[in-house]
């Protein structure tokens, strides 16, 4: 079982890449290779009609489109199985936990009315988003129907449910939990479960996915005990300080998890300049930045097209434009074998942000050793680092780490730096 101390990291296995549950265990042999310690699938419950992943209809059944041929909904040995597999080689499972909202369809609705959310007519609402950075763009899930907390004349019954469903799992020996837009559930339902969680299982972890919520939303998860949040550090360009900004703010309330892209964003590789040296960058980045790390299925091979929900099919797994899992496997021992990287730390900035090259250091978190880090800021060319240019605090690191090559050992810190376009350089004691 994973240490507590130990990041989670983690590869997501999104499961219509995959024909059966029985597929996904031959991809575990691979995930260890590259030193993930963790596995993440999204629902895999029966769906309603939408067959969205997250119209959960039945927590109770199997998505029979995940099952060998033959196979029935409420019989879980396919899973089980793969809990089994992922257990001896000693791989954590994390599961989505979807309960903010539930399928049209849900069975819930007609046993528990009252559970669900009413608009003035009566009418159950339907979950929606809204871009903080446009507050215009709405978008609204008409496949799902909202969950009502707040004003909820049965919040214990509906506690003891979600309860229970959380204990079911747990003891097919699931032991994570990403916690589907956790904001929109408050605290008084949060922190109950997952104290019973860990009442069962000391080592539960949950993750709270607070994308596109507001700050104010996320500091409201600060008290629930979220073990994890998911930062934004995907979307960082270095330019500007918004991003180490938002990690000193957030960091009191839970230890975050970084990604360099995910099932709900556009293939890195097919972004400009869709080049493995950007790959690279965003990689390193996520796995440098905070102290949990996870990465999505074909990643490792420049993957360009993106998953989607409904519509993902097996056939969507593209032949390899490259190859990155030694490189993977490279950066992800350097990570756990360094404190401060297994720490979600304390970033300063240490040049400004209007030049093409970033400075910055990070401190682990009882502020006894450090990192230093040097960015190329150009996505297209080639940088040569002058001695002069180097801030003279950067003189007192021993080594320099050019981690883009997966062979290149530590050099001693003194000289110029040849940078690859993006390339991220470590220096280090």
């Amino acid at each position: 079982m994973q240490n507590k101390k130990t990041p989670p990291l983690i590869y997501n296995l999104f499961p219509r890449l995959f024909k059966t549950i029985d597929d996904w265990s031959k991809h575990l042999d691979s995930i260890a290779k590259m030193k993930f310690n963790s596995v993440f699938v999204n629902p895999f419950h029966e769906v309603g009609g939408s067959e969205s992943l997250y119209a959960v209809k039945d927590y109770y059944k199997l998505n029979t489109q995940f099952l060998p041929a033959g196979a029935k909904s409420d019989d879980f040995t396919p899973l089980k199985n793969f809990v089994s597999e992922c257990k001896s080689r000693n791989i954590e499972i994390y599961m989505d936990l979807v309960i903010n909202h539930t399928a049209n369809e849900c069975g819930l609705i007609k046993k528990h009315p009252k559970w669900y959310k009413r608009d003035g007519n009566g009418q159950i609402v339907h979950p929606f988003a809204i871009d903080p950075a446009n507050p215009s763009n709405v978008t609204v899930w008409g496949d799902l129907s909202e969950i009502e907390f707040e004003h909820n004349s049965d919040f214990e019954g509906m506690k003891k449910y979600w309860d229970d469903m959380i204990a079911f799992y747990q003891e097919m020996g699931i032991n994570g939990f990403r916690c589907d837009a956790a904001y929109k559930i408050p605290k008084m339902m949060w922190a109950p479960l997952i104290e019973n969680a860990r009442k069962r299982k000391p080592c539960a972890i949950f993750i709270a996915e607070s994308l596109g919520c507001t700050v104010e939303q996320t500091i409201d998860l600060n008290g629930a005990g979220f073990d994890y949040l998911c930062n934004s550090s995907k979307w960082w360009n270095f330019e500007g300080p918004w991003c180490l900004d938002q990690h000193s703010s957030f960091r009191h309330i839970a230890p975050s998890i970084s990604f360099p892209e995910s099932h709900d964003t556009t293939r890195l590789a097919a972004d400009q300049p869709g080049t493995i040296e950007m790959q690279k960058n965003r990689y390193l980045l996520s796995a440098i930045f905070s102290k949990g790390l996870l990465m999505p299925v074909g990643y490792e091979h420049g993957a360009t097209k993106q998953v989607n929900v409904v519509t993902t099919r097996p056939s969507d797994m593209a032949a390899p434009r490259w190859d990155l899992s030694a490189w993977i496997a490279h950066v992800n021992g350097l990570k756990l074998g360094s404190k401060t990287l297994c720490d979600e730390g304390q970033w300063s900035a240490m040049s400004g942000y209007d030049w093409d090259l970033l400075f910055l250091e990070k401190r682990s978190d009882d502020n006894s050793e450090r990192v230093g880090v040097l960015i190329n800021k150009d996505w297209h060319n080639k940088r040569t680092v002058y001695r002069d240019e180097i801030p003279s605090n950067f003189a007192n690191f021993k080594r320099i780490h050019k981690l883009f090559d997966e062979k290149a050992v530590p050099v001693e810190n003194k000289g110029d730096i040849v940078l690859e376009q993006s390339e991220i350089v470590l220096f280090t004691n």
